[in-house]
């Protein structure tokens, strides 16, 4: 049983699959899970990794990932760049452009252990960063801190060949790349992180390519997103984001998710329940039924927010540094179930991997379509 000392005993050996079993693994396509604890308590990686890897039908070796949260407590108050880089001349250009514009108070390799099973990876760094005030101000001065941040991300991503920042938030990381989810974790060495707020995701890609970028989670500043399903309307998503400046490059659907989240919460502002009803919105049908007050706020939401709704089957994980997040589509065609054990949040896409974890829950129960499981750290906490 789980604990506030936060030890798991090994997990059974699985048991033989059928047929028809392997059949239904395949068609809700990936695994997702997350855990929170909401005062703040450390966990060590390894817990993430014995969930997610109880999901390895769910995943084909083509990603696998990570976020976590409170893992750079040395450097609270700086950006956290980890940048994959394809060749050394893309380190050289993109390190050009960080030094001009940001302080770099650290750079080194991303730890890493070198595994059979992952081949090829790419340049893994990270750079603990302070934007220079005075480039801010000449560049953008209509802009915040987080706004030249964000535009240095997506400077990076679409134009230095070869260079793509997969995580650039303060006291938290990404971590993905081609494999199954677990070796991507022991191939991090996330055994030897402790945060409050993990996140995992075991990959399935059905119409996007498996490369190093396109693992998930897509993170930006401090938003981090895994997700099961396909986005149809990434178009239309796409296309209503570039107008706000930011740009898709990592040719995943997911990585509008993460743009939207930033836009319409910390740019637009609004309150994160809304953000998530705006992209998750009830039918027009049911609008209708709503008392009138309610009503008058949905159509204002599907009216400004159209273009951000997402389309198509999807179940969501967002971590910030405020909480966890779990969301579904309005007709709920992809899973996601939810436990609790004392000051423990659990969301996956499988019961399974919550009782990997921890066997004895208080309460498990499954989200309702379209209705955000919203869990947030205690105020002392955060």
């Amino acid at each position: 049983m789980m604990d506030e000392s936060h030890t798991w005993e090994d997990p059974p050996q699985a048991a033989g699959k059928g047929l028809s079993h392997s059949f239904q693994k395949d068609i809700s396509n990936c695994g997702m899970a997350g855990l929170i604890h909401k005062k703040g308590g450390r966990i060590g990686g390894e817990v993430i990794i014995k969930s997610i890897a109880s999901m390895k039908e769910r995943g084909n070796g083509l990603g696998g990932g990570f976020s976590a949260y409170g893992i750079y407590p040395e450097f609270p108050d700086l950006y956290a760049f980890h940048i994959m880089f394809e060749e050394a001349s893309s380190k050289r250009d993109a390190e050009s452009y960080l030094a001009e514009n940001y302080t770099i108070h650290k750079s080194e390799p991303i730890p890493i252990r070198p595994l059979k099973v992952i081949s090829s990876p790419p340049l893994l760094w990270r750079y603990f960063l302070e934007v220079k005030e005075e480039r801010m101000v000449y560049l953008f001065p209509e802009l915040d801190e987080r706004d030249f941040v964000m535009r240095s991300v997506m400077k990076i991503n679409s134009e230095i060949p070869g260079a793509y920042v997969f995580s650039s938030g303060k006291d938290m990381g990404g971590f993905k790349g081609v494999g199954y989810a677990e070796d991507i974790g022991h191939f991090f060495r996330l055994e030897e992180y402790e945060g409050y707020l993990w996140t995992a995701h075991q990959r399935f890609p059905t119409n996007t390519p498996g490369w190093w970028g396109g693992a998930h989670p897509f993170c930006l500043l401090d938003w981090s997103i895994v997700h099961n399903g396909e986005i149809s309307s990434y178009g239309i998503n796409k296309r209503y984001l570039e107008m706000f400046g930011y740009q898709c490059t990592l040719f995943t659907d997911t990585e509008v998710i993460a743009y939207l989240f930033d836009l319409l919460s910390r740019r637009h502002r609004l309150p994160l329940s809304l953000v998530c009803q705006a992209l998750a919105s009830p039918f027009w049908k049911d609008i209708d039924r709503l008392p009138e007050e309610d009503r008058s706020l949905y159509e204002a939401l599907r009216m400004i927010y159209g273009s951000a709704l997402l389309n198509g089957p999807f179940a969501v994980l967002v971590g910030h540094h405020r909480g966890l997040i779990g969301l579904t589509d309005r007709i709920k065609l992809r899973p996601l179930v939810a436990g609790i054990q004392g000051d423990f949040v659990f969301m996956a896409s499988e019961e399974a991997a919550i009782r990997e974890i921890s066997p004895s829950l208080e309460k498990v129960w499954s989200l309702k379509a379209g209705e955000p499981l919203m869990v947030e750290l205690e105020a002392q906490a955060c």
